[in-house]
């Protein structure tokens, strides 16, 4: 057992790799003056800039409020896994969005991750970018949900092969003797998610966009002319986009109570020599098990192991999280026993009860993003697109969306991580079985 701490936070990043291999550090001055814009968004994460550059890019005027810096939350601290799909298994919500509706979201689990790539090639973003992914294998019964999951993405028309892995030829891309298998795949990829998110916020300054850093919401007045207040400042705006997601806080009542912040941890290793690093992770491909608290890892640019997981519902991290993190990275890869750890940190991930990105409307000019339960890198792209079709003129996709309900968590402020908490226990256990 281990002692549970919460992330020690400030204004400025936490001590990631990403933060330490940023291509430059953003410096937007605070909000000091009352403004007015055509939308004004609230969140500098991957959600927040790409909605503001989906506007900004169709001419609109666009102002974007960071409370601390640009990807300082969940974006610029996640396992840099780009991964297909959008939600969990959105064929639950048939008699809501209708047979088209199902498929509409599969074709924008595809689309989610044409537009990163599109995103890096059109305004040079230089952020790491690769493609090639493995899904391994644990259990036999997971090599049978693999065989299945590539079956199905055939029938959806997903352009890139599925491959079914076994043992020794898993081991071409993932060199460890945990696994049974894997499911291969050059749909999904990785990325620095930081160096993205801050190219794409140049992206939107390209196109007139406004940025405000340090500059955190306090207060929303809604109204026909709705007004977002700062600690120093205001923007009147005919549009409000709300995506602040598991860092949004208390601001709106029925946004909080329908996302759960889970806490996820990384690590990043000194970086390893080119023969070491080769040998562990051959096809230089992101990886992630099944399990309910999944590890995932990959290697990054210059050659270092990243290594996350420890998902869960606390909030909290381990007061001895390097030591924690390095055992189940060595359970994967014994190899890494003497390696020095150079970055340990942990973030919030929006954890929502039905595990669907929540889309909606405070009002006819609030509009919120929110809860991508820890698989938000290439589904936030597609929400901010679609936000962005909904508030000029075209909101078949995003009303689709809506159209999926969304309950509180039961229980209320101080029961809900209590009861989630011994849930996850018992899928813990059962994927021990």
């Amino acid at each position: 057992m281990f002692g549970l701490r919460a992330p020690r936070e400030s204004q400025e990043h936490t001590d990631s790799y990403y933060a330490a291999s940023a291509n430059w550090t953003t410096a937007y001055p605070a909000l000091e003056n009352d403004l007015s814009c055509d939308v004004v968004v609230v969140g500098g994460g991957f959600s927040g800039v790409n909605t503001a550059l989906e506007l900004a890019e169709r001419g609109l005027d666009v102002i974007l409020l960071e409370a601390n810096r640009i990807s300082w939350g969940a974006t610029g601290r996640n396992g840099g896994q780009i991964i297909g799909g959008l939600g969990h298994d959105p064929d639950r919500f048939v008699k809501r969005i209708g047979e088209q509706g199902v498929r509409t979201i599969y074709q924008m689990g595809i689309e989610a991750r044409d537009i990163i790539r599109e995103r890096v090639e059109r305004y040079a973003i230089e952020c790491d970018l690769k493609w090639g992914y493995c899904d391994v294998a644990l259990k036999p019964r997971h090599m049978k949900q693999f065989a299945q999951w590539r079956d199905f993405e055939k029938t959806i028309g997903n352009p890139h092969p599925y491959t079914l892995l076994g043992r020794e030829e898993l081991k071409e891309f993932v060199n460890s003797d945990r696994y049974l298998g894997g499911l291969h795949n050059t749909a999904n990829g990785h990325i620095q998610p930081l160096n993205l998110c801050i190219g794409e916020a140049k992206a939107l300054e390209s196109h007139s966009g406004r940025i405000f850093e340090q500059s955190r919401v306090v207060a929303l007045e809604q109204g026909d002319r709705p007004r977002v207040i700062t600690e120093g400042g205001s923007v009147s705006a005919g549009q409000v986009v709300l995506a602040g997601n598991a860092y949004l806080g208390g601001l709106i009542p029925k946004l909080a109570s329908r996302i759960l912040p889970s806490c996820s941890s990384v690590i990043a290793t000194e970086p390893l020599n080119a023969e070491l690093a080769d040998s562990l992770i051959p096809g230089d491909v992101a990886v992630c098990d099944p399990r309910t608290a999944l590890d995932y890892f990959r290697l990054s640019a210059d050659k270092r192991m990243l290594f996350g997981g420890l998902s869960n519902y606390t909030g909290l991290e381990p007061k001895n999280l390097e030591a924690v993190m390095r055992q189940k990275m060595e359970a994967v890869f014994p190899q890494l026993t003497a390696v020095r750890i150079d970055h340990a940190w942990s973030g919030w991930i929006g954890i929502g009860l039905n595990r669907m990105p929540q889309l909606g409307q405070l009002a006819d000019n609030v509009t919120y993003i929110q809860a991508y339960s820890g698989h938000g890198v290439a589904p936030t792209h597609i929400m901010a697109r679609i936000t962005a079709d909904k508030l000029t003129g075209s909101p078949e996709r995003f009303d689709m969306m809506s159209k999926i309900s969304h309950m509180p968590f039961p229980g209320g402020k101080l029961l809900r991580r209590p009861a989630l908490a011994i849930g996850m226990a018992y899928f813990k256990a059962r994927d021990a079985l």
